[in-house]
């Protein structure tokens, strides 16, 4: 057997050769902050309703630091494989409350050894103290330069709020759910006591338009917060991320543009694993996002800047119970998070 091209003994490097592994995702080291959406639907016990839909305003802190040597894969039947990543955390509170909403901690890789000319093969490692770990794999893609309307980067594509049966096809973007808290123009209590944080304090009422974009588009479509984020910037060039825990659902570029699937023949998208009780009552089945690390035209070279926007839809499973009678089937319900992303003094 040939000896392994790793050595026994990995010491760390310099940032400079660190950064160099890291290939598409090294602008991501550094710190991150900025606001965003979060829209997700979950069972209600409490309210006497049967479904709680809540809708954030976020402020976000997104951190990454690079992991200082490689990660050696061994194998009998390939040749050795060394990886490169960074760790993450992830904390997410609500801008009218300060309330805590999210924490996740877990890693990016890249995969040298799949890189193809302007596609590289990622993936993402993540937990959360829900009780789920996740696996999403995919694919960065260098766009540089950047041709496109800065309004649109990449023509994001919309995203789904409708829940749907478990196993059917997702709706198409836009559709309105039939279920009330979903409506605006729907003004019954079950509707309008469902439509934020139930209980917060003080009682915040949902704003008509966020970033000039109607409370019910945000609704179906909160992709249109990072369209509407990008007024006024010009981009010069950006990497395009693009994970999934299902294959099938790593989309594609636009027309012209290589796909962002990894390389084919390999093993795509991932998994998320959950604790029992997670699993009897709303199960998290699937995980899919797009981030893109931007580089924002400036007045001079010198006054450009990253940002980082994301799409992400995680799939909650879970039946609507009605006050009286048994459940229903069980629906995928999409818990939609987006942000738009900036690196703090020092973040480099």
């Amino acid at each position: 057997m040939a000896a392994s091209p790793i050595p026994s003994i990995r010491k760390s490097t310099n940032s400079e050769a660190v950064g160099a592994k890291l290939g598409f995702l090294k602008d991501l080291r550094g710190t991150w902050t900025g606001s965003g959406f979060n829209l997700i639907a979950r069972p209600d016990h409490q309210g006497g309703s049967p479904l709680f839909l809540e809708l954030n305003q976020t402020v976000e802190t997104l951190s990454f630091i690079p992991i200082s040597s490689s990660i050696p894969n061994r194998g009998n039947v390939v040749n050795d494989i060394e990886l490169f990543g960074l760790t993450y955390q992830q904390k997410v509170t609500d801008l009218n409350t300060a309330g805590a909403l999210h924490i996740e901690e877990g890693m990016w890789v890249h995969v040298p050894s799949q890189d193809s000319g302007a596609t590289q093969s990622v993936f993402r490692l993540g937990t959360i103290p829900h009780g789920n770990s996740l696996l999403a794999q995919g694919s960065a893609i260098s766009l540089d330069p950047f041709t496109g309307n800065p309004f649109n980067p990449d023509t994001i594509t919309p995203s789904n709020t409708s829940p749907f049966a478990v196993g059917s096809p997702i709706p198409i973007p836009g559709t309105l759910s039939g279920f009330a808290p979903y409506d605006l123009s729907n003004l019954t209590p079950a509707a309008v006591n469902f439509r934020t944080p139930a209980g917060d304090v003080p009682a915040h009422p949902l704003p008509t338009t966020i970033l000039g974009v109607p409370m019910q588009d945000v609704i179906l479509d909160p992709v249109k917060l990072l369209t509407a984020a990008l007024s006024g910037q010009v981009i010069e060039s950006m990497v395009v991320i693009n994970i999934a825990t299902v294959s099938s659902l790593l989309q594609l570029q636009p027309e012209g543009q290589p796909p962002r699937d990894i390389l084919a023949g390999q093993n795509t998208g991932g998994n998320i694993s959950n604790i029992p009780f997670l699993v009897t009552n709303a199960d998290a089945a699937t995980l899919f996002a797009t981030f893109w690390i931007e580089k924002i035209q400036g007045p001079t070279a010198e006054t450009g800047f990253l940002q980082l926007q994301y799409v992400q839809t995680v799939f909650l499973n879970f039946p609507v119970i009605p006050a009286a009678g048994a459940p229903g089937p069980a629906l995928s319900w999409p818990h939609v998070s987006v942000a738009t992303l900036h690196k703090t003094f020092g973040g480099q």
